[in-house]
């Protein structure tokens, strides 16, 4: 009996990016070496062969207007969004993506990041039809990363699972004067999602540790849904304040 072939998953970059913010006004147009920092994002998503399409997602006009002039795509969303997966999930629905097709949510306030980046956190969904969301650790060099809440840490099980994210430091050392130091591993804000699950993500109310440690992901383990973690070799600089902007600049330079 012939069997019916099954279809193959698009896989689409969404990248949200919003003017106001309280730590950097108008950062997605902030310019490197000439170039908006939107710019620089999308250009090297489109390097990406894996990706079907590449769209910004943004609630302002001014935004919007910068893209169109570099001839990228883009969606405009509702400017009430809470989050950026409630933005990315708003964009997924005007796009029509399908419910079994792969989401990839690349920040807007990282120009830097290695365009193999995009295959590592898609290729868990790719493998496996059952798996929601998957998402980038980096193993922690810096020493200084370990106790910043701003470098969200994880756990994971053996089966690169994650079992908890926290802006603590985890694993705690009971012991510090064990010669055995523990591996810490860091968050990067690269996630895959299928489509219909994010739709599912974005409706649910938000958890409890979500609310305390103000990271979305948690809300995902709190219902009971598996995130996959890849381990990726590339770090990615994220922009935050004006001063990190000078830090991407001296690090294209150089």
């Amino acid at each position: 009996m012939e069997t019916k072939k099954q279809e193959k998953n698009e896989v689409v970059a969404i990248i949200p990016a919003r003017y106001h913010s309280n730590r950097f006004e108008g950062k997605p147009l902030a310019l490197i070496n000439g170039k908006p920092m939107i710019q620089h994002v999308v250009e090297r998503a489109q390097t990406v062969k894996l990706l079907s399409r590449v769209v910004v997602a943004t609630d302002d006009q001014r935004i919007a207007d910068c893209v169109e002039g570099f001839g990228g795509d883009f969606v405009i969303t509702r400017d009430d969004h809470v989050s950026g997966s409630d933005r990315l999930a708003e964009a997924a629905e005007l796009l029509n993506i399908t419910e079994h097709d792969i989401v990839v949510n690349i920040q807007g306030d990282q120009p830097l990041f290695d365009a193999e980046v995009i295959e590592q956190v898609a290729k868990p969904l790719l493998d496996d039809p059952a798996l929601p969301m998957s998402t980038l650790i980096y193993k922690i060099v810096r020493p200084e990363e370990i106790d910043d809440p701003n470098h969200v840490k994880t756990v994971f099980d053996h089966e690169h699972n994650a079992l908890y994210f926290s802006r603590s430091p985890v694993p705690f050392q009971r012991n510090p004067e064990e010669k055995t130091v523990p591996t810490y591993y860091k968050h990067l804000g690269f996630y895959a999602y299928r489509k219909g699950f994010l739709l599912t993500f974005v409706a649910l109310p938000e958890g409890e540790w979500e609310r305390f440690e103000k990271l979305e992901q948690l809300r995902a383990l709190e219902y009971g849904y598996k995130i996959r973690v890849v381990l990726t070799n590339h770090d990615s600089i994220e922009v935050d304040t004006p001063d990190d902007l000078k830090r991407v600049e001296k690090f294209i330079n150089s």
